[in-house]
């Protein structure tokens, strides 16, 4: 999932030599000493993602500074106030300082220095590459100057088509295409690389995060949700509208404003649009509008009536005991008030008695006995619980974690059939007779020594039963994005390298649904968990494969589909997939955590309903 891609204060690397060895698509190269003088900003910035300048030594650019950062990538941003006519071609540029730089806005400034390409995260994340110069000699010519105009990035000036396929010669690659502004949304953004924007009143659709960033459509009306977020709904539904937001003061200076998806950033917010790693186009703000809260509050599910059977599943995003008392009750909380004490509840992350210390330890007891503890302070039932410990270190997340699924039940509803002992290298697997299936092992892992589990949480399988009926649950934690490249990637369509594992994943957890149905044709069977990918993937595809499951969340409507928020998309990575002997249910994606800047999970829970 996207959430597991880790975060760094570095924003860039340089790759100068490597565009100069030409391994970037559409990199020209130039002698060090091969000097340029008089190069207007325009010139540097070209027609292409990639300057025909590269590696070149320039002298005399000249400009305005419309920005300075003095944090992270330090450097500032100038502009030429005299454009020239071709829209392709940006007139704004960043120049990189490494330390704090000594000008100050409104400058004009005379700048010669080496014409470089640096891709934010690294040649191997797929990025597109940021234009700027390096190594500055910087004369400052005179102070107190006007700063150019802001471009005005509007609903109308964004183009609704988001990118152009990548050059099938180049690897897939858009780097060498010319850009086309008033076509493509990606193209447009690059046009305007390095130059001073400026977005009025936009509706926040990516809440205030850790550091200190939000997103904002200037489309209030592209792929909407009712709470006010913008859905993505397939791989070519990718949200012209969308753009990040971070300040230029820093934060001691000036707090970052606090906002939850659906508010609106009101007023004016302007300065140079800035390329990064995470997220791409990113409007680096000198001044910053007020947001107006728009009391976006967190959802309740129904409780389930008297013969109805609720299961959820809920990321909780490595809970350990050495976390603080507050996430367990707030935990605790959601579970009893937002989701209504669901009968049978799948967590995932769940982490083992310290947490990431990697001393070996895998036990989990303490930390399901903190949570199911807090669960019936917050005046729920008393959970009892069935897990399966993990090998060391051999399921992926935070070293010396040891996540897995962990099963709670509530003893008063519904009964665990506990069947054999098992360990974490043994399987479970289908026996029984025509109409009735069982599980040798109950609750077993499926499949462990399938590669496809390898550095992975292998799914774990259990066996209820409510008022006579038994239902099969099988909690997941699918394999992350980890390694995909982004939306805003050179390569268009992105690489999604991940998506091969997660494909074996959901056939290990289909094929073993099969053999459940097989027998029993009219089980009830749920697949639930966080499948870290979309409800119109490949993964879902393979999943459902045969009809034997059926992805829940699309008995929502389309602009109701979404558990997770990510760079102002709203989107499925949780799910629970139904056995066809479930034949009605009530589905929820309960949106409690995700829209919002305070969260206990990234996560948004889901349940479901239904008369077994």
């Amino acid at each position: 999932m996207p959430s597991s891609i880790p975060r760094s204060a570095a924003v860039s690397a340089v790759v100068a030599a490597a565009l100069a060895a030409g391994l970037l698509a559409g990199s020209t190269s130039a002698a060090a000493d091969d000097s340029a003088t008089g190069t207007r900003v325009h010139d540097i910035q070209g027609t292409t993602r990639v300057s025909p300048l590269v590696g070149k030594q320039v002298a005399g650019v000249t400009g305005i500074v419309t920005g300075v950062r003095t944090y992270g990538s330090r450097g500032f941003w100038i502009q030429d106030p005299e454009a020239d006519a071709n829209p392709a071609t940006s007139e704004g540029l960043f120049v990189f300082t490494s330390s704090v730089p000594t000008v100050a806005v409104g400058d004009a400034v005379s700048v010669n220095g080496t014409v470089t390409e640096y891709v934010p995260g690294g040649l191997n994340s797929g990025n597109q590459s940021l234009t700027q110069l390096s190594k500055p000699v910087i004369t400052v010519v005179s102070k107190g100057n006007a700063v150019p105009a802001p471009v005005t990035i509007a609903p109308w000036s964004v183009p609704d088509e988001y990118t152009p396929e990548g050059d099938p010669a180049a690897g897939g690659s858009i780097n060498g295409l010319t850009l086309d502004p008033e076509t493509y949304a990606l193209d447009y953004y690059e046009s305007l690389e390095g130059t001073n924007v400026r977005v009025g009143t936009s509706r926040v659709v990516g809440a205030t995060d850790p550091y200190s960033e939000l997103w904002v459509t200037v489309k209030p009306w592209e792929n909407r949700n009712w709470r006010g977020g913008t859905v993505y709904g397939s791989y070519e539904s990718q949200n012209t509208g969308r753009l990040q937001i971070q300040s230029l003061t820093p934060i001691a200076q000036q707090p970052f404003p606090k906002a939850n998806v659906g508010d609106w950033l009101k007023g004016t917010t302007e300065g140079p649009l800035d390329f990064n790693q995470f997220g791409g186009y990113t409007l680096t703000a000198r001044t910053l509008g007020t947001v107006e809260d728009k009391g976006l509050e967190r959802e309740t599910t129904d409780k389930q009536h008297k013969n109805e059977l609720a299961v959820a599943t809920y990321n909780v995003e490595n809970l350990d005991p050495t976390d603080p008392q507050e996430k367990f009750d707030a935990l605790a909380k959601a579970v009893v008030d937002n989701l209504a004490a669901p009968d049978i509840l799948a967590l995932e992350e769940i982490q083992d008695n310290n947490g990431a210390k990697n001393d070996g330890t895998v036990a989990a007891d303490q930390t399901v006995k903190k949570f199911t503890d807090a669960i019936v302070a917050a005046g729920g039932p008393a959970y009892e619980w069935r897990s399966v410990d993990p090998q060391n270190n051999k399921d992926g997340g935070e070293p010396g974690g040891n996540i897995r699924q962990v099963f709670l039940f509530n003893p008063e509803r519904v009964s665990f059939t506990d069947r054999a002992a098992t360990d974490e290298t043994s399987a479970t697997a289908v026996t029984g007779s025509k109409g009735h299936a069982a599980l040798t092992v109950s609750p077993g892992r499926i499949d462990p020594a399938n590669t496809a589990w390898d550095s992975s949480r292998k799914p774990l399988a259990g066996e209820f039963v409510f008022r006579g009926r038994t239902v099969f649950v099988i909690a997941n934690h699918f394999g992350s994005k980890g390694g995909d490249e982004s939306i805003v990637s050179h390569h268009q369509p992105p690489n999604r390298s991940s998506e091969a594992k997660r494909l074996l994943q959901a056939q290990a957890v289909n094929a073993f649904v099969k053999d459940i149905v097989t027998l029993e044709k009219q089980a009830d069977v749920l697949v639930v968990g966080d499948i870290n990918d979309f409800e119109f993937s490949g993964t879902t595809e393979a999943l459902t494969d045969g009809d034997v499951l059926y992805p829940a969340v699309k008995s929502l409507p389309r602009s109701e589909r979404y558990s997770y928020v990510y760079q102002g998309n709203s989107q499925v990575l949780d799910q629970i997939l139904t056995s066809p002997g479930v034949r009605h249910f009530e589905y929820d994606s309960v949106h409690i955590n995700a829209e919002f800047a305070d969260q206990d999970s990234d996560h948004d829970p889901q349940v479901v309903r239904f008369r077994p």
